[in-house]
Formats: C-alpha cells, sequence, structure tokens
C-alpha cells in the first residue's frame, strides 16, 4: 500500500466519522502517543512504539501536558 493510498484510507475514514477537521498519518501517531502518556505509559516505550530514534522526537507528539488549569489562568493579573 502506498502513501498515498494510506492518506485516502484516513480521509474517507475521518469524513465517515463525521470528523470535519484535517487529519493526517501524524493525528493517528499524535494521538497514540497522547493517550499512552496520559495512561501512565513512559516516554521510552511510547518511543519504541513510535519507532523514533530519539526521545525529543518523540515528546513533539506528546500533547498530554498541553491542558491549561484554573490555577494557571488565575495567575493571570490585571
Amino acid at each position: 500500500m502506498s502513501r498515498v493510498d494510506v492518506y485516502r484510507m484516513i480521509i474517507r475514514r475521518a469524513a465517515s466519522a463525521g470528523l470535519d477537521v484535517e487529519v493526517c498519518c501524524h493525528t493517528f501517531r499524535a494521538t497514540g502517543i497522547t493517550v499512552h502518556r496520559k495512561n501512565g505509559g513512559t516516554l521510552e516505550a511510547a518511543q519504541t512504539m513510535a519507532d523514533h530514534a530519539s526521545p525529543r522526537t518523540t515528546m513533539l507528539y506528546d500533547h498530554s501536558g498541553d491542558e491549561i488549569t484554573l490555577d494557571e489562568v488565575e495567575r493571570i493579573a490585571i
């Protein structure tokens, strides 16, 4: 299967799921790594599963720390 075929399959699946956002293979990679980390998985295991040579690359896909807490918002003083 070519990379173009994979991309077309992902677009079809996203459309059939009702997603109107742009998705690609990296979307699923980032989601998998993020969910793995949120569920207590280690960076090393995520790196191995993603077949990354460097943990820094894996960290680019890890969005588990992207949530802003109310405490952080309340630090804004005007």
